[in-house]
């Protein structure tokens, strides 16, 4: 059984065992508007919670995609390199950035819930 948590900075993480997805929000898509290029961390990159990621640039502006856990790449999503708009179209789905191999599953319990994500953005 999968679970999804959520950072301050509108990423989200979906866990399975020792893996992770991780993408951005609905919430972070809307704001940044049309999105018009990803840039995606390699696979085998290290990366410690709360790094810097990845990169998603709009017609609006460009943000830095950060780690919601440690881990090291396994996978990124090659389809956005071709239709970034798939994060728009389909931010906590098919339009995932990378997935990890989780360092410390533990850590997530220190990432929000769906619900208290959904109060933190009505409270932005």
């Amino acid at each position: 059984m999968s679970e999804t948590r959520y950072t301050d900075q509108h990423e989200w993480v979906r866990i399975d065992g020792d893996e992770a997805t991780v993408g951005i929000t609905k919430y972070a898509a809307e704001q940044l508007g049309d999105v018009v290029y990803v840039e995606l961390p390699e696979a085998g990159r290290k990366v410690g919670q709360g790094g810097e990621i990845a990169v998603v640039e709009s017609v609006k502006a460009a943000s830095e995609v950060y780690a919601p856990l440690a881990g090291e790449v396994t996978a990124r999503n090659e389809a956005l390199a071709k239709d970034p708009a798939m994060v728009n179209a389909d931010p906590q789905g098919e339009g995932w950035f990378f997935k990890l191999r989780l360092a410390d599953k533990a850590d997530a319990a220190k990432l929000m819930t769906e619900a208290q994500y959904t109060d933190f953005v009505k409270g932005l």
